[in-house]
Parts: structure tokens; sequence; C-alpha cells
């Protein structure tokens, strides 16, 4: 059973409850001053509650995890639920058309913006305090410091992801400083180097290990700046598109990515399940993850409840709520042609057939298929009965996020569900396959062939637990290698970019690696096209260039700083 930190974690001194509507009102409550933080103890408990800042949300204003923003916002998934009403936020979002500055009310964008800067200010309240005191009475103090602006470096990161133009606050800035501070403060790429800054001071002053799970060690600090620098390299213009790849920042990357890899610390699980089982927490795949917890001497634990609308409404053991469908366009990337290779060209001209059809394991472990095994239990078929509006959002359901009623990790209060499952930031797949980007894009396309070719040996050998009650596969696996031939950097770039949606499937970063890579109206309105057919509800939808790249800043934002914030463009 996982204990990170949960001594202090709860302490109700730490804990953070506010109805503020802006986050520069926002003061965490209970917490220690500076002049208070005399012992290494309380120095400790500040830290400690940053790592809680990262993970303190709900499902209304989410921070760890991504479904609504990075899955339902791509071709992966539909929002589901019970029709377009439910939730009508995330409708808005998935139509992109419908987004609104000024919607939701306070929750989802405007909540998850609140509760980025509610973590930020966490962080830098430990920064100052710390830095007070002594390395005498504080030992610890190098670590600390970096990893509290590793932390910060982690919700700058996430909010520029997710809405481009943010302002950065730091700990040297006041709260009057704060309040003149413009979300167009510098240049796009300036405000990537400020996240670079904090993430380049962790992976100068952390260990290269420490003695409790979940705290960011030195690879973790390492890995995070090559994902900085990859995010970085592909620079926009204000409208958002893509006028170069900067190379020298692609070279960092690997070099940075590099530093992880040859660290012999971390490499993939054997079987591709490892990583969303709770038992396997804190492996040897996982570079960084928030972290959860239950059992762990308080009333409900440290459970993400994030994820909580997304188990199947039918299913008897959950009866809530549906949200999260895999799209007809996801399930169909999974079928392999008869070299066990994606079919690029061909893959969604038809329904696949799951039946007939080859396909990539990777599958039965992303998405809840009629008579499939439902989370690795052969006694328990998903049933496409289960799903709350098949209607309107089709018969899959998501599963990577869920667990089985019965795992010690799962916890249900009233018709809402709670795990305890860390949220991985980082996984070694991650790394491997940003090194084979940088690699391609710097037109060394065959140093990239082995890091998807790993990847892709794991996905064949993870059919075990995926079996049928008798011991059959519930599909027809089959899933090669690349080889040398034709393996162009055109050829190279096409297989990466495919490679990490099957990877990554419905674990919410589709949407932002195709901003990154620039082709995301291109994908989004090619897709689009094809679901309008096999879905009334998109009829509406279209997707923006230079518009719905990025959320809109928040409203209620620009109208607290009384115009000082500029809205992103087109809202």
């Amino acid at each position: 059973m996982k204990t990170i930190f949960r001594t202090i974690l709860f302490a109700s001194g730490i804990a953070l409850v506010s109805s503020c509507n802006n986050f520069l009102e926002y003061q965490p409550k209970g917490t220690l001053s500076s002049d208070q933080v005399t012992s290494a103890s309380n120095a400790e408990a500040l830290v400690t509650a940053a790592y809680a800042g990262i993970g303190n949300a709900d499902m209304i204003g989410p921070i760890a995890s991504m479904w609504v923003y990075g899955s339902v916002r791509s071709d992966d998934a539909y929002k589901g639920g019970g029709g377009v009403a439910d939730l009508q936020d995330i409708n808005f979002y998935e139509q992109y058309n419908l987004t609104q500055a000024q919607q939701g009310g306070g929750f989802y964008h405007p909540l998850t913006w609140e509760n980025y800067y509610k973590a930020i200010s966490r962080a830098n309240v430990g920064i100052r305090s710390l830095t007070n005191l002594s390395d005498t009475d504080f030992p610890s103090k190098k670590t600390r410091l970096a990893e509290l602006r590793f932390l910060r470096g982690h919700s700058h990161f996430m909010l520029k992801m997710l809405f481009k133009n943010i302002p950065y606050v730091d700990e040297t800035l006041s709260n009057d400083q704060i309040l003149a501070t413009s979300n167009r403060q510098g240049t796009n790429d300036a405000l990537w180097d400020k996240i670079a800054t904090d993430f380049q001071y962790a992976l100068d002053n952390l260990p290269v290990s420490q003695s409790q799970p979940g705290r960011a060690n030195q690879y973790a600090a390492a890995a995070y700046l090559a994902k900085t620098r990859l995010y970085q390299a592909y620079e926009q213009n204000d409208k958002h598109q893509v006028t170069n790849i900067n190379r020298t920042r692609l070279q960092q990357v690997v070099e940075l990515t590099q530093k992880v890899i040859s660290s012999g610390k971390y490499d993939l699980h054997s079987d591709f399940a490892q990583n969303f089982l709770p038992e396997f927490d804190n492996g040897i795949e996982s570079v960084f993850a928030i972290q959860f917890s239950i059992n762990d001497g308080t009333t409900l634990g440290r459970l993400n409840t994030e994820n909580g609308l997304n188990y199947p409404h039918g299913a008897p053991q959950y009866g809530c709520c549906g949200f999260h469908q895999p799209s007809q366009n996801l399930a169909n990337a999974f079928g392999t042609d008869a070299n066990g290779l994606p079919k690029f060209d061909s893959f969604n001209a038809t329904e696949i057939d799951f039946k007939t059809a080859t396909v990539d394991p990777r599958v039965d472990h992303s998405i809840g298929i009629d008579g499939h095994p439902y989370k690795y239990n052969a006694s328990l078929p998903y049933s496409s009965s289960w799903v709350r509006d098949p209607g309107v959002y089709g018969y899959f359901q998501s599963m990577k996020e869920q667990q089985l009623a019965t795992s010690q990790f799962f916890k249900k209060q009233g018709p809402f569900i709670g795990v305890a499952k860390n949220v991985d930031v980082i996984r070694y797949a991650d790394v491997l396959l940003w090194q084979a980007e940088a690699y391609i894009e710097l037109g060394q396309p065959e140093l990239a062939r082995p890091l998807i070719n790993k990847i892709r040996t794991r996905a064949a050998a993870s059919t075990g637990r995926t079996k049928k009650a008798d011991g059959s596969d519930p599909s027809k696996y089959l899933i090669k290698t690349y080889d040398a031939s034709g393996w162009t950097q055109s050829y190279a770039r096409r297989a990466l970019q495919w490679e990490r949606r099957l990877e990554f499937a419905l674990e919410s970063p589709r949407f932002f690696d195709l901003v990154r890579w620039g082709i995301a109206a291109e994908t989004l309105n090619n897709y689009l096209a094809k679901e309008k057919t096999r879905h009334s509800f998109l009829s509406g939808a279209s997707f923006t260039a230079g518009r719905d790249e990025y959320l809109p800043i928040p409203q209620r934002e620009i109208n607290f700083t009384k115009g000082l914030y500029i809205q992103n463009p087109g809202y």
C-alpha cells in the first residue's frame, strides 16, 4: 500500500479549502508563514503541501487527468455520458466552435486555471520560506528547493500547454507585482525559457535517487526539461502555426533523454498492463507521477476523483457515469495490415470488425469491446449494454484509467468513484519516443527506428492479461516491428506519430501532440468530416486554425485584471 508523505499530506493545517473566484486573490489556508518556518519539520510540511497541490483538484477542475482537454478534444474520444447536455461544457470543447471564454460558471477551464495557480502559490510559499533557513537548520534545503522548482515548472508547463499565453509567477513577486503581471510578458520562446529554468535548476540540484517514492529526482528533471525543449522546438507564430523546428532544441532533447536512458534506472514494464494497475505504481517505467493513496489513516484517502465519471454507467458494480468513450476513429487505428503494421491510409475507411481484423494488442488494454475481458478480468466480459447513451456516442468505453470494483485501490462514494492509482506525468515510453521524434526531425530517422521498435516489441508481448476465460485471445493480434526498407524521414515521422497515439491512447496527450506538430486543424477537420457521417451530434463541429489550438483565457481573469490579460486569438 502506498504511503507517500501521508502523515503530513493530510494534516489539517496543510489542507486547502477555498471559495475564491480568482487565483490572484488566493492565499493558502492554514499554511505556515515564512517567519514560522523555523524547523526542518515545518519546512518539510511546506514541500509536501506543494506535492499535494499538483493533485488537488476534482472532476470539474481537473489538473492531474487531462481526459477532458487532451482526449475528448482530439480524435481519440467522445465526451460520452447522457447526451450532449450532460456536462455540456465538455461538449463545447468537443465541438471546438462552441468553446467560450466565459463558459462553465467557473468550472472546467476557469477552475483548472485557478487550481494550477494554487499549486504554483504553494510552491512559491515554500521557496520563499525555505530560502530563509540555513543549511545547518535544514540540511535538505538544496534538494527540497529543487523539488519545489520542479513542481512549479510542472504547473507552469501544463498551463502553457493548455492556454499558451499565461502570466509567469515566481517567488520574487509581491501581491501588487502579481496583479501587474501580464499574460503577454514576452515572446512565446521566452516563456518556454522561464519554465525551462525551473527544470534546469532541478536537474542541477536534485539527487539521482530519493529514499521516498514519488519525489522528483535528477532524471525526472532531465526528462521534464527534455519535454519542455521538445515543445519549444516547434516554434509558433501568433496564429499558432508552426513556422520552424529548432534544431538546437532538438539536440538538447536528444542529450537530455539520453541522460535518462543511459542511467539504467528506467525501462519499459514487461507487460503494457502494468502501467494501468495500482500495484505497479512507482515502478520501473514511471519517471514522474502524481501520487494518490487509500487506507492511509484518513477518512477517504487521497483518491483521484478526476476520472470518476468515466466508468461504465450500466455496469452494476459501477453505475456512473459513462463519460470518455473511445472514438470509432481510434478503434479503427488499432487495426494492422498483413505485415503487422498500421494501416496509415486506409484505417478509417470502414468500421473495424474485431472478430476478423488483425489488431495491435494495445487495443484490449485501452478500449472496452463487447465480449472482451474488462480490465484484465476474464470472468467479467465487457458488455455494450453498459453504455449509457449508445445512440449518441457508440458502444466503446475507455479502460486505462479505470479499476475493477473489487480492487483494494477502488472506492465508491455515493454515485462517484475515486481510485488510488497514480497519474504518470512522464513514463519511460515517453522518453524513448521523445528521443525518436528528435532524431527524426534532425534528419536521422534510422536512430529512431530501434526506439520505436522497442515500444512495439513490448506491445507484442503484452497479451497475457488480456486473455479470455478459455485462454484464447479476444482479438486477432498481429503487430510487427519496422524494418529498414522504406524507412525515410517522412515515413518515420508518420510511424512515430502513430506510435504515440496508440501507446498513449486515452491517456490524453493526443491533442497536445497534434498542436505541437502543427497538424491539429488538418487532422481534426478530416476526423470530423468522417465522424459527421457516423454521429449526428458532431454535425456542426469545426476546428478553426489559429483559435482552437488553445483554450481561451478565462473571462473572469481578464475582468479581474481590468483587461491586463489579453485574450487568445479568435475568442
